[in-house]
């Protein structure tokens, strides 16, 4: 069998009982084919970048499926056929990826910087606008000022 990972979007005024109905039901139809879901992830409602169909946000969930073919493609009929899931995309891979997705670690990581002060130099740091060695001092500086520069006019020989 082969391996997928597949997003689907849903639409942003569904809820999540409605988006884990839809997960719920592709599971069944990837089972019936003779594959299986090794992994689901639920993403959050998101903004996407354009407007689809009316939507400028959506719910968003990764599946990793074993499967063959032929059941991925009904699901993905049956996902073109439904009201709530306005995108969705399959990408065949050659192994799955273990543990959480990216997307699931940078919500982690951003769950631990949450407060200010972190590691990204906001708030709270001690820098000050002319601590930067490579652009010279900050307000008042001579940086620029003609009278404090050696600019002595050099004679042609």
């Amino acid at each position: 069998m082969a391996l997928y990972e597949h997003v689907f979007l849903t639409r942003q005024d569904a809820s999540n009982a409605q988006v884990d109905a839809l997960v719920e039901q592709f599971k069944g139809i990837i089972a019936a084919g003779g594959g299986k879901i090794d992994k689901t992830e639920y993403w959050g409602v998101k903004s996407i970048a354009f407007r689809i169909k009316k939507n400028r946000k959506a719910h968003y969930t990764l599946m990793n499926i074993d499967a063959p073919a032929p059941a991925v493609a009904e699901m993905e009929r049956q996902m073109s056929l439904s009201e709530d899931v306005i995108r969705f995309m399959t990408v065949k891979v050659e192994a799955l990826e273990e543990g959480p997705s990216a997307q699931m670690r940078r919500r982690d990581d951003r769950e631990e910087r949450s407060s200010f002060g972190d590691d990204r130099g906001f708030g709270g740091g001690g820098r000050s606008f002319g601590d930067r060695p490579d652009r010279g001092g900050g307000f008042g500086s001579s940086r620029g000022r003609r009278e404090e520069r050696n600019d002595a006019p050099v004679e042609a020989n």
